[in-house]
């Protein structure tokens, strides 16, 4: 059985956002809590998680971590409303 695999989306102290993936949203939220996720986020700080998207694969995670990263911030806020609202 394959894993599952979650796209993340996290606000960071400065109101800016991270995206990652992650076969654990639990453990990896702790980590950048502590600092020792990401040096973004270490160096942003954690505000908060905003959105979890299930994946079936490690492939998919990948392309939509990237194509969310591709996006303007205004973007990704309308994404983000949109998300929310399914």
């Amino acid at each position: 059985m394959e894993k599952k695999w979650y796209v993340y989306i996290l606000e960071c102290l400065d109101g800016s956002y991270y995206t990652g993936v992650t076969t654990n949203i639990e453990e990896r939220v702790k980590k950048h809590v502590s600092g020792k996720g990401s040096k973004y986020i270490y160096s942003k700080g954690f505000k908060k998680i905003l959105v979890v998207i299930d994946c079936e694969t490690k492939s998919s995670a990948c392309k939509t971590e990237y194509s969310i990263k591709q996006l303007p911030k205004n973007e990704k806020l309308d994404w983000l409303i949109n998300k929310s609202k399914i």
